[in-house]
């Protein structure tokens, strides 16, 4: 999973380990029930700062009592090592607040 401009198949998102992620067609998905809307406020931004470090930037969705996350590298129409990279990052993110990824 180096290349990442390089599609991953799906045995190689699988083989990725990602707790609470699965696969949609050509994007990964992961659910928060963060249990308040703060929370959710806190996991956006520390998600917001994560994507525009690494330059890659999720679909998210905000609302009372979660948040949903959709990754894609729509330059390459598919799942690549960057999204992987950044679902691990969340995920990291989600359990600093103590919220575990769910699917």
């Amino acid at each position: 999973m180096s290349d990442p401009q390089e599609k991953l198949s799906p045995e190689q998102i699988d083989d990725a380990g990602l707790t609470g992620w699965s696969r949609d067609g050509d994007t990964i998905r992961a659910h928060f029930a963060t249990g308040d809307f703060a929370t959710g406020l806190r996991l956006v931004d520390l998600v917001g700062d994560s994507a525009e470090a690494a330059n890659h930037h999720p679909d998210i969705l905000l609302t009372y009592p979660e948040v949903s996350i959709t990754l894609s590298s729509h330059d390459v129409g598919g799942i690549t090592s960057r999204d992987v990279d950044l679902a691990r990052t969340i995920n990291e993110h989600a359990a600093s607040l103590g919220v575990p990824p769910g699917q």
